[in-house]
């Protein structure tokens, strides 16, 4: 039971592995209000995996088509 609190959280380290994007980027972007930590874990912060997986789709698509980080920001949390 222990080294895992919920198998519906993820730690950063675990999104830069299953989603293959940086440390940065998963400190960018919890900086800016796209990924939002739920809880920690020691010194691991933890997300809820489905809606990590829900916002990375939605933020990759929206960089596809062109819009800055900081209109995906706007479109994604109305700040």
């Amino acid at each position: 039971m222990h080294g895992r609190v919920n198998s519906n959280f993820i730690s950063a380290a675990e999104i830069i592995r299953e989603f293959q994007i940086s440390y940065q980027a998963v400190n960018h972007y919890t900086n800016l209000g796209l990924l939002d930590v739920v809880t920690k874990d020691g010194n691991a912060r933890m997300y809820d995996r489905d809606e990590v997986k829900r916002r990375l789709s939605e933020i990759n698509r929206l960089v596809k088509e062109g819009y800055p980080l900081r209109l995906i920001r706007k479109k994604m949390t109305g700040v």
